[in-house]
């Protein structure tokens, strides 16, 4: 962590994350936790469009399972986890992998304990309407200002342009297959290179939670914030850690984390 950075998203969830685990009873029982790699239809569902990133084969989503409750987060680099809450908390966070299963398991952890309840993703038609929710929203709001979004989603991007017109829409993204090509008559921008011009430019920015996994998110957060941009972090891997640490996260779609039980 360089000089004046503020410590990491994810290290500064630790000791909040703790307390949690602590105040609840869960650190002395016996809780393991599965993180596994969903399917895309079992993540999403059939939504009517098919360029979504879990579909295409890019990312997946990862699942944990604490008690009664379930948290997720998408990753390009899944893989099983089973183990108790005190493994998690120890994990080292240098890894996509390492990260993936933190986050997963703290929205776990959280919707087990009522803390948060949206943390698994929204299936079927509910993808494209997240799209159209966030997008009347923001115009609303803010009337038809310069939109940037970091993390190419493709039901949000359209519906971005729909709202405030493919000239006031930038978005940059970190697969090579979508930079430089043209969706909805915007232009992707490489994530590794123009993030700091898209931050240049744009007036509110839609950050995708899964930069928290990919170990993005930091630079990106701390770069709006000096330019004094407003930032709100889309997508159900950030419920937890926006929760913690008070970011401003919009996911009207995603759905509740704790299982329902069937009264006896």
């Amino acid at each position: 962590m360089s000089k004046g950075q503020p410590e990491p998203a994810l290290e500064r969830t630790r000791a909040p994350f703790a307390r949690i685990i602590e105040d609840h009873g869960l650190r002395g029982v016996e809780v393991s936790v599965l993180a596994r790699p969903l399917t895309p239809e079992e993540a999403i569902g059939q939504p009517g469009r098919r360029d979504f990133p879990i579909i295409v084969g890019k990312e997946r989503v990862l699942e944990a399972r604490v008690l009664e409750a379930r948290g997720q987060a998408f990753t390009d680099s899944a893989r099983e986890f089973v183990g108790l809450l005190d493994a998690v908390l120890r994990l080292d966070l240098a890894t996509n992998q390492s990260r993936a299963i933190y986050v997963a398991t703290l929205n776990a952890v959280l919707a087990q304990v009522g803390i948060v309840k949206a943390t698994v993703h929204c299936r079927d038609d509910d993808p494209e309407a997240c799209g159209l929710e966030i997008a009347s929203g923001l115009r609303e709001r803010h009337g038809r200002v310069h939109v940037g979004l970091i993390g190419f989603n493709p039901a949000i991007a359209e519906s971005l342009v729909t709202a405030f017109g493919a000239d006031h829409v930038l978005v940059s993204d970190l697969y090579a297959d979508n930079v430089g090509r043209s969706h909805f008559g915007v232009e992707i921008w490489d994530g590794r290179e123009g993030t700091g011009d898209l931050l240049d430019a744009a007036d509110v920015v839609l950050l995708t939670g899964t930069t928290l996994v990919n170990g993005t998110f930091d630079s990106i957060w701390h770069g709006a914030r000096t330019r004094g941009k407003r930032c709100l972090v889309y997508g159900m891997t950030a419920a937890g850690v926006s929760e913690l640490l008070g970011f401003e996260r919009i996911c009207p779609r995603s759905r509740e984390g704790k299982l329902r039980r069937d009264p006896a």
